[in-house]
């Protein structure tokens, strides 16, 4: 016998015929023994009608009158859920957020959970129900002490269902969806996509935050922090799905289920040599000529950044081990000798990251790493980020300041931070899916002054116009003046908001502007086994190069590299990336 939580989503439960489908499914399970919590959305579409309903009323309803709205959604599911299984002859009771017990932050509309009472659902399972709860709500305690409806936000019946499995201590959470699991890519961009069938959390953390609606990143870092087994699968089919795992099992402590800190690690990798190339030509192949030739002589590369080029040149800086350093610059200054360029090298450096899911949709996460940086008295010689991480590569001899003032800032405790961690992952696939973002605007600031706090200022600028920035590049290259430029992309429709919030900052800094790039796609790679494979990047950029694609920018992490091409190549791009590992010719490894 197990405890299964399992989680139907909107379009399970879309019409009567597909409850009762479910209700079914649930019948199954539930007679080969298996204590169940069901977990279900609003059906169909309800949620979008209920949010035009609002709107016909009020172009700006109070987000309270909205919770009580959307909530209503779910709480239709339950009942005629439950009256289904009744049908079946299976004991079944509907339960809302507030009935199971989930306790939230007062957020309305993005609500986190603090807890899960779990005392009267466990008596019900004992009592052999099926409890029937509603996904997406629970309920916060205002000041006066009254309960108050709550909404989780985007995706929040998936972070319901996790969350009841992390404070059950259930078997297993499975997910069912329209979609057979998780594929490799959206099978809109390549028919041939394979589902996988094994993914790990940090891997789907990463795919869940550039878009990969399957799951949302809160319900799979709950999972991975609690070491949580999830399983997405077919509503429609016996099929196994796909498995997510993870190797982490935290405790369940006092400050909530849901981590209310946004960040929850920070990471210090120490001995780092930095190799800057700049002025080298703007064309498709010159990336992935210079880290071919890295990898045929097992150069391992961690960092790439390349910014956004002037003229008919680029600039490409990498960072690696000490130990590698004088290997790499030989062979950096042979590539150089053949197709132009400058080279700089340097020791002694430190690369500091903070992550976590709460990342994502935080503009002012980024501006408080580097302000927290600026008081320290720490400049940054490179930043690299993604949705759920921001990486900064400083001298060795401020790292422990450095980590000081972070932890601070973040309120990281001890368990939580990571010093030269060892590289493990050696037996996954360095490429397991790819995704593709078409909404993304590129946006260069010019001429900036090269000292710490600027990249703090531009930051907190956007941060308090609610803007965020996901790709953030500073140029290795300096300007005559010594300035610099820090090139980022944001969603479209925040580009003509950045004026606005800019514009005070560039009265102050003479010399500088905005340049506009062209119009955009970003493509990226995510693998568990890529920080231990060298050569992924010279096989990601020469696929995208035998495809006449050229590349304005790359950001990298450990596990994810993303490059910033011209619109109209996006799909040609992901199709090029998915091809050259093979992706839709065979299953995935296991993990």
């Amino acid at each position: 016998m197990a405890l299964l939580v399992q989680k139907f989503g909107g379009t399970s439960v879309g019409n009567v015929e597909r409850i009762k489908a479910v209700a079914k499914r649930i019948s199954a399970s539930k007679e080969l023994g298996n204590d169940l919590v069901i977990v279900v959305s609003a059906m169909g579409d309800t949620t979008d009608q209920l949010t035009a309903l609002a709107q016909s009323i009020s172009g700006n309803p109070p987000q309270r009158e909205m919770d009580m709205l959307l909530s209503t959604g779910e709480q239709v599911s339950i009942a005629l859920l439950t009256m289904a299984l009744h049908e079946l002859g299976i004991q079944a009771i509907s339960m809302t957020g507030a009935q199971v017990g989930i306790v939230t932050e007062s957020a309305h509309g993005k609500a986190r959970i603090l807890e899960i009472r779990t005392e009267r659902l466990r008596n019900l399972l004992e009592e052999g129900q099926v409890v029937v709860v509603a996904g997406f709500q629970g309920t916060s305690l205002s000041s006066g002490g009254t309960s108050e409806i709550t909404t989780l936000g985007r995706g929040g019946s998936d972070t319901s269902g996790v969350a009841l499995a992390a404070a059950l201590g259930a078997d297993t959470c499975e997910i069912y969806t329209d979609v057979p699991g998780v594929l490799t890519t959206d099978p809109r961009n390549v028919p041939e996509a394979q589902l996988m069938q094994e993914i790990s959390c940090d891997e789907m953390l990463e795919l869940a935050s550039l878009g990969a609606a399957v799951l949302h990143p809160r319900a799979v870092e709950i999972a991975r922090n609690y070491g949580v087994t999830m399983v997405v699968r077919s509503s429609w089919t016996q099929n196994p799905g796909t498995t997510l795992t993870s190797q982490g099992e935290r405790p369940l402590k006092k400050e909530g289920l849901e981590l209310n800190r946004p960040v929850d690690g920070v990471e210090l990798i120490e001995k780092q040599g930095v190799l800057a190339l700049s002025h080298v030509p703007d064309q498709p192949g010159i990336a992935a000529q210079l880290f071919e030739i890295l990898s045929k002589d097992n150069v391992n590369v961690d960092l790439i950044i390349q910014s956004t080029h002037e003229g008919n040149s680029n600039d490409i800086t990498f960072t690696v081990a000490d130990e590698e350093l004088n290997r790499a610059k030989i062979l950096c200054e042979k590539f150089l000798s053949n197709v132009g360029g400058q080279l700089s090298a340097e020791s002694g450096m430190t690369k500091l990251s903070i992550s976590g899911a709460g990342i994502m949709g935080r503009p002012g996460i980024a501006a408080g790493l580097f302000n927290s940086l600026s008081r320290a008295g720490v400049n940054l010689r490179l930043i690299a980020t993604s949705e759920v991480k921001v990486s900064c590569v400083i001298e060795q001899s401020l790292g422990n300041k450095a980590l000081r003032a972070v932890t601070e800032t973040f309120e990281i405790n001890d368990n939580h931070i990571s010093i030269n961690p060892i590289i493990s992952e050696t037996n996954k696939p360095e490429v397991r899916g790819i995704a593709l973002d078409k909404h993304q605007a590129q946006l260069s600031v010019k001429k900036i002054p090269d000292k710490p706090g600027t990249a703090a200022y531009l930051c907190t600028a956007m941060a308090e116009a609610s803007i965020s920035l996901d790709t953030i590049v500073q140029s290795e290259r300096q300007h005559s003046d010594g300035s610099r430029d820090i090139s980022f992309t944001l969603k479209k429709e925040d580009r003509k908001q950045a004026d606005i919030a800019l514009g005070p900052l560039l009265a102050q800094w003479p010399g500088a502007y905005l340049e506009d790039g062209p119009a955009i796609a970003r493509v990226s790679a995510v693998g568990a086994g890529m920080p231990a494979t060298p050569g992924t990047a010279g096989r990601i950029f020469r696929a995208l190069a035998n495809a006449g694609i050229n590349i304005s920018m790359i950001a990298t992490s450990e596990i994810r590299t993303s490059c910033v091409v011209a619109e109209a190549n996006g799909m040609s791009a992901v199709r090029a990336i998915h091809k050259e590992f093979g992706l839709e010719k065979q299953q995935q490894k296991q993990v």
